[in-house]
This record gives C-alpha cells, sequence and structure tokens, in this order.
C-alpha cells in the first residue's frame, strides 16, 4: 500500500502557494513605498520637494492638495523690477535677522 502514502514534498501546489507568498509581501512593501513619498496622490499635505539643489539640471516639485506643478532650472539668471526692501543679519549663532527699510519721508 505504498501508493496511499503521500510525500507532501513532491507536491506541486506547494510551489504555487510560496509564490504567491512571495508576491503579496512584494506588493505589501511597494504599497509602503508608495505611501512614504513625500509626493504621493494620496497625502493631503503641501509639499515642496528640490532636486539636485544649486545645480544647472535642478528641479522643484510642488504638490498642493491634488495638484502636482514642477519647474526646471535653465541655468540663466532671472530678471524683474522691485526695489530693496530691507538688509538681513546673520548673527554669530547662525540666526538671520531682517530689518526693513523705512522709506523717508521728505517734505
Amino acid at each position: 500500500m505504498r501508493f496511499l502514502e503521500h510525500d507532501e514534498s513532491d507536491d506541486p501546489m506547494l510551489s504555487v502557494v510560496n509564490l504567491i507568498d512571495l508576491f503579496l509581501v512584494i506588493t505589501v512593501i511597494l504599497m509602503m513605498l508608495v505611501v512614504q513619498n513625500p509626493l504621493n496622490p494620496f497625502s493631503k499635505n503641501n509639499v515642496m520637494v528640490i532636486e539636485n539643489p544649486g545645480e544647472k539640471n535642478m528641479k522643484i516639485s510642488f504638490k498642493e492638495g491634488q495638484e502636482l506643478k514642477q519647474y526646471e532650472s535653465t541655468g540663466q539668471m532671472g530678471e524683474g523690477e522691485g526695489s530693496k526692501a530691507g538688509v538681513t543679519y546673520k548673527l554669530n549663532d547662525g540666526r538671520m535677522i531682517y530689518v526693513p527699510e523705512t522709506e523717508s519721508k521728505s517734505e
């Protein structure tokens, strides 16, 4: 009655079950990576991510609610109109202090 004895190591379904378990673990790991990404679509936080800061290929990504904007640096200096608003001083302990410039009224 040797045919009634069943060896579990020869069962092909056990290897299929092990593959399914492996895929479930990989799926859970990938889902955790998506949730931890600051730019994930399920997060309600406003986020700004700067890639390669100060380099010519710098990219800035903004996420505000469900809207995602991305800006890429062209390496050119910007121009604009404006006036001096004040002076910034750096203290010895590393703090920065901004002193606004007051307009003098000459009458």
